[in-house]
This record gives C-alpha cells, structure tokens and sequence, in this order.
C-alpha cells in the first residue's frame, strides 16, 4: 500500500488528486492537508512514502514546509506543485531540497510518473528543467537577480510584485507588518531596486506572475 499526503488550500484540487491516485493505486492511502501547518503536523504524525504539496498556500508557503519536513524526515520525497512557470521556479524547489516540481497546467498527465520516479529514489525533472540544469551547470553562477533571494524574501517578492500591501502580505504569510517591511527592505537592497513598481516590472518581464 502507497501512503500519499496531498497539501493544498484548495479543495477541489486535493479532491481531484485524490481521484486520479484511487483510480491508479488500487490499494493507497490518501491523507489531506489544508495549509502549512497541518501539513507539517500530519507529516511528523504519521508515515508517507511521499508529499505533493502546493508552493503557495496562505499563511506558511509551501517551501517554508518543505525546509521543515526535510528536517524531520530527510529522505521522505516531497513534490511541489504551482500554477506558475516551471522555467522560473523549479529550480528554486530543487535547490530547496524538493523532489520534483509539478506545474499545476499538466500535474493530471505527470503526477503519477512523477510519484513513482521520486519512489524509486530519484529527481522528477522535465526536459526542460534538465536544460536550465545544465545551463546553470555550464554559467556555474545565476545571473537572474531575484534568484538571490530566500525562499521567505520570494514568497514576499511574489505578494509585493502582484500589488499586496504589508498589511496584506502580514496576514496572508501570518507575520508582523514590521517583519514583511523588513523582508521587503531586503529585497529591494538585494535586486536594486526602489520601489513596488520596479518589482512588478520586473517581475512580469521575467514571467513570475
């Protein structure tokens, strides 16, 4: 029997995972989660043979879980999932200690290949990632300035960019606005910047929302 956890603040999508994984694992074990924290609690609760978890999901995001849950358990496979380009983020969720990313357009046709790839012990990685791969192998260095960042400075480089204010950004992250308008201090120092317009532009030339 294969114990699968599914984390996303949606539940039709977690409904519509847990169809296509019943109809493949005729013997399976499907646990859900809404948000971080109960992610995290049932991770440390019980056994999983692997995780499929949203990048972003209010309050905590989905890479400050992955950070948590390979502390806990190192070897347990976690794939992130996300609406948003693979070009732009699946290296972000490799280098975090992922497994595999999975965009959210295609998960339907991938999510089973995906499972049994990280089962067998091994990175779930698209053509295309494995050429950013190599092509980051090859440069040996990032040239994209908001790869600079920490995962928590991206999630808030994310909100800021698609036009959240602090007080927005608090609540949906579960921060202090001083915390967020520290975050965003740094963000700005780090990608010269020097304001929210500036992060926006960027952000929509890059393809990051």
């Amino acid at each position: 029997m294969i114990r699968i956890l599914i984390a996303d603040d949606h539940a039709i999508v977690r409904r519509g995972l847990k169809q296509i994984l019943e109809e493949h694992y005729s013997t399976s074990q499907i646990g859900e989660a809404g948000d971080a924290e109960d992610l995290i609690k049932k991770v440390m609760d019980q056994d999983w043979d692997v995780v499929i978890c949203d990048m972003s999901m209010p309050g905590r995001s989905g890479l400050d879980a992955l950070g948590q849950i390979k502390q806990f358990s190192p070897k347990l496979p976690v794939l992130i999932m996300s609406m948003y380009p693979e070009d732009q983020y699946a290296l972000r969720v490799l280098k975090a200690g992922a497994s595999g990313f999975l965009g959210k357009e295609t998960i339907h046709d991938d999510i089973v290949k995906a499972i049994e790839t990280v089962r067998s012990g091994r990175k779930f990685i698209t053509p295309a990632i494995a050429e950013k791969l190599a092509d980051a192998f090859e440069t040996g260095a990032s040239h994209l300035m908001h790869e600079s960042l920490s995962d928590r400075e991206f999630d808030v480089f994310k909100l800021l960019s698609s036009g959240k204010s602090i007080t927005e950004i608090s609540e949906h992250l579960s921060l202090s606005a001083t915390t967020v308008s520290t975050y965003r201090s740094r963000i700005m120092y780090k990608m010269n910047m020097h304001s929210n317009a500036d992060l926006t532009r960027y952000a929509l030339e890059k393809g990051l929302i």
